[in-house]
């Protein structure tokens, strides 16, 4: 209990250290916005895992969920604008970096169109928690894991489809066999352990729903996106020329996508059952019984709030690949157009 109680406490203060100071760059940045801003810059440094985990934190607030369309459809104007050149009198930096944060939470970086509500970054840390800390309290029953398995899928794939390379369409059909074998995964693996952890210790059981998740993300997300990794994803070079389309890129984003949800789960998932466990020892914890599926769902939140941030930014956002480490037939054409200039490609990786 020690070890975790230092870990949370380190969790906080990084976190406390990069809110205080997105609020002391906030207080820097008064004056009149100019047309020169380039809006789509980031505002904090993507080559490292701060500046990445301070965007994070910045798009994935989950109080953006909140606002209504038609302020989303204004802040999406104001980024157009900004493009354009063309920024309201009186417009500050502050307001423009603003109405960018609305845009990143709720619009596509890909084809500019609104995302759904529950497909957003944003909406991850409530419906996140409120998913899995009903998965982690009624892991007894089998009916009760099919259930909880099935919500949390649907979830995901909704998530998932929301989020993927939209430059690569998908047809309604690959997304019903996308979802209906990665229903079918995480429902095998969670009954399956739950039946034959029956004899293993209480703790081990607990721990099934996080494997059932893992496995599951492991299916859900390449099925998802699989014209990615059958037709390749658009990848560019430094100033955004389109090369062409890289298998290879697919298969290298989607396994960072997989890495991020996986950790976004697991401290949740892994540390939590340990401190119910050790709770519900307690004669008061005994007697509240009924509560303790709200204070798993609200103990989930605040691992969320942290860790939804924190694995988006494991990897860039904008992901580079070697041009030695391209298909060949890529690598040449390439070659033959650019020469040896063309180190790297780029390409989004979706989240």
């Amino acid at each position: 209990m020690e070890y975790i109680f230092s870990v949370c406490v380190c969790v906080c203060v990084c976190v406390c250290v990069c809110l205080f100071s997105n609020r002391c760059g906030n207080n820097k940045h008064s004056t009149m916005a100019q047309s020169v801003l380039d809006i789509d810059v980031p505002r904090w440094d993507q080559a490292t895992f701060m500046g990445r985990l301070r965007h994070f934190f910045n798009i994935t607030d989950c109080r953006t969920a909140l606002l209504p369309d038609s302020r989303l459809d204004e802040a999406k104007a104001l980024v157009e604008g900004c493009r354009a050149g063309s920024v309201p009198p009186g417009t500050t930096e502050e307001q423009l970096y603003y109405a960018k944060k609305l845009y990143d939470s709720a619009f596509h970086p890909d084809t500019g169109d609104r995302m759904n509500l529950i497909g957003r970054m944003s909406f991850q840390v409530p419906g996140g928690m409120a998913i899995t800390g009903f998965m982690l309290q009624f892991y007894r029953t089998v009916p009760a894991v099919v259930f909880w398995q099935w919500v949390n899928q649907s979830f995901n794939a909704l998530v998932n489809y929301t989020n993927r390379n939209a430059a690569s369409p998908i047809t309604l059909k690959q997304i019903g066999i996308a979802y209906a074998t990665a229903t079918s995964t995480a429902l095998a693996t969670a009954v399956g352990l739950n039946l034959y952890t029956k004899r293993a210790p209480p703790l081990v059981a607990r721990w099934v729903p996080f494997v059932a998740v893992a496995a599951a993300n492991c299916v859900n997300i390449p099925m998802m996106r699989q014209q990615e990794i059958l037709n390749g994803i658009v990848v560019t070079d430094e100033n955004g020329n389109k090369l062409g389309h890289s298998r290879k890129a697919a298969v290298t984003g989607i396994t960072q996508v997989i890495i991020s949800r996986i950790t976004m789960a697991a401290p949740g998932m892994i540390i939590l059952p340990i401190i119910m466990q050790r709770l519900e020892r307690y004669r008061f914890m005994q007697k509240i019984k009924f509560l303790h599926g709200p204070l798993q769902v609200m103990m989930v939140g605040v691992f969320l709030v942290f860790m939804v941030p924190a694995a988006c930014s494991l990897f860039p956002q904008q992901c580079s690949l070697a041009t030695s480490k391209l298909e060949p037939e890529l690598r040449e054409s390439i070659t033959s157009q650019y020469g040896d200039k063309v180190k790297y490609v780029y390409f989004n990786k979706g989240l």
